[in-house]
């Protein structure tokens, strides 16, 4: 693109922003000459995938604003019209950050424009709400403003069709090519009213359901510290503890109420190094029996708990010891159907679900697969993510997992027991699954691609001296898998040690999610156990690192 091109495209763009914030940063733009600047931001468009959108707040065709916004919401009434859904209902939530209410309101207005119904969550709720409302209200669609657990300045913009599952190939390329089918904002309807603003009818309906997750009669003693991690879970989370009788969770006060900015932390994610530290400091305080967090949108759930093998007496569970827990509660409270979890989470949750008799199926990264399974009964996703009523929220959902963590650890309580002696209990019963991840965030996302062309080049032949036996690349697809873009390892010997490489989703990172599995005859074995587990997935993680060029 030539300068006077880029001018032009960016001239252009100017004249039909809707947004006064963003017209104004363009022009300053366009004024002090900045090319460099207008080429990141007129290189080419947000890609929408099955992530839907996700990106930096601004002004241009590849930042978040309420052009690109706009664009998107009549691309999906385009292509819901085409598959005969005219004047059904498109529910859309939105969170806390900046802009998602202006994006909120716009996709409403597209929809009313397009002949079709729009009802709009009442105030930033958490992500399981507007998913709930799908099935809830019976809507052809959904959509939730959200960028997750993203830094401050991003945004996003997350599509479900009518099942309340997210969208999966086709659909996202056909919602595409309609949103690349919009030649001008002038061409997009957008009337200044017409849609309904909901009540808290849904909010109380979602609440209703919260209960199914609990056994009748079943202990509700454990006690809480809780962040909302400067998102929108606190008022929900909280009325959920009060429905079901569980002692009111002790907040973690500089982080309990939404705030945009996300001040405390450099990451609002739980996973994050210092995400949770305020909330240790809590625990520290009040001596709680564990520690939830929500992510900004309340879909993920992270737990702590007290360990004095570790400097400040805290832990966190990963996201696969939290999954084993609630699937080993699952199968205690006699459920039945099928357990599933994406490829790259532990292979525990196989071994439990073969153990009860139940079913088990791996798919790709994400719920938007997870919750397509036939029969699904809990899903679960390493990176905080849990489904564990599938008939009332097809995605993951923060708020019920919270609820069902905190119902196990008061079952434990009463048997003067611990969830980290239950998770050496699942180690004695099936092996000390020893789970780790080498995350590299980037700036430039041409080193992810190079990492992985090199990968994909020159394959490793041994990772911490085990040979590699066998090399997929996923992109071609499996047996039981369709194509991603991902490479899965799996390493000879008793430790079945397997690794998977693949782009995020929705951050500009490289992940690899490393696993090997420690055979364990009793409890005598587990310290020793954990050791080698340790030492083989640091081995592993270097050697990784060497091979791809990291």
């Amino acid at each position: 693109m030539t300068q006077d091109d880029l001018l032009a495209r960016a001239q252009a763009w100017l004249a039909e922003d809707p947004d006064a914030e963003t017209r104004e940063e363009l022009a300053k733009l366009i004024e002090t000459g900045d090319t460099a600047e207008l080429a990141a931001r007129f290189a080419g468009t947000l890609q929408f995938g099955t992530a839907g959108l996700r990106g930096e707040l601004g002004a241009g065709p590849m930042r978040m604003n309420r052009s690109v916004v706009i664009r998107a919401a009549a691309g999906l009434a385009a292509y819901l019209k085409a598959k005969g859904e005219t004047g059904g209902l498109v529910v859309i939530g939105y969170d806390a950050r900046y802009k998602s209410a202006d994006f909120a309101r716009d996709t409403a207005a597209v929809m009313i424009g397009a002949g079709l119904r729009a009802a709009v969550l009442p105030r930033p709720l958490p992500t399981p709400v507007l998913a709930f409302a799908i099935r809830h209200l019976g809507a052809v669609a959904g959509v939730e403003v959200t960028a997750s657990h993203n830094p401050p300045r991003d945004n996003g913009y997350k599509v479900y069709l009518g099942d309340g599952s997210q969208i999966v190939p086709p659909a996202d390329a056909e919602i595409a090519a309609e949103i690349d089918a919009v030649r001008s904002l002038a061409d997009v309807p957008r009337p200044e009213a017409g849609w309904e603003t909901l009540g808290d009818e849904v909010l109380e309906a979602y609440l209703a359901r919260t209960d199914a997750v609990l056994t009748p009669g079943s202990p509700r003693t454990a006690r809480t510290v809780y962040t909302a991690m400067h998102g929108v879970g606190k008022d929900v989370l909280t009325a959920a503890f009060a429905r079901a009788g569980f002692p009111p969770p002790a907040l973690v006060a500089a982080q309990a109420e939404p705030d945009p900015a996300f001040p405390t932390v450099a990451f609002p994610n739980p996973e994050e190094p210092g995400a949770m530290d305020l909330a240790f400091e809590a625990a520290r305080a009040v001596d709680p029996d564990l520690i939830i967090a929500n992510d900004p949108d309340a879909d993920r759930c992270a737990v702590a708990v007290p360990d004095a093998a570790v400097e400040g007496g805290w832990r966190m569970l990963r996201g696969d010891e939290v999954g084993a827990l609630l699937a080993a509660h699952l199968v205690h409270k006699g459920a039945t159907g099928v357990f599933a979890e994406s490829i790259v989470s532990s292979s525990l949750l196989g071994r439990i679900a073969e153990a009860a008799g139940v079913g088990y199926e791996e798919t790709l990264t994400g719920f938007k697969w997870i919750a397509r399974v036939e029969g699904l009964r809990y899903g679960y996703e390493e990176a905080l993510g849990y489904c564990v009523d599938p008939e009332g929220v097809r995605d993951k959902d923060g708020i019920t997992a919270a609820l069902l963590v905190v119902e196990l650890a008061s079952v434990l309580k009463e048997q003067d027991r611990t969830l980290l002696g239950l998770l050496d209990d699942l180690a004695v019963a099936h092996g000390l699954h020893a789970t780790d991840q080498l995350s590299v965030r980037v700036e430039d996302l041409g080193i992810i691609a190079n990492a992985m062309a090199a990968l994909r080049e020159r394959p490793p032949v041994s990772l911490a001296g085990l040979t590699v036996v066998s090399a997929e690349d996923l992109s071609k697809g499996t047996e039981s898998l369709p194509p991603t873009d991902g490479l899965r390892y799996h390493l000879e010997g008793d430790y079945k040690a397997r690794v998977i490489v693949r782009p995020s989703g929705t951050e500009p990172k490289l992940k690899c999610y490393l696993e090997v599995v420690v055979p364990v005859a009793d409890a005598s074995e587990l310290a020793p156990a954990r050791a080698k587990g340790a030492e083989l997935l640091a081995a592993i993680k270097r050697d990784l690192s060497t091979a791809a060029g990291l």
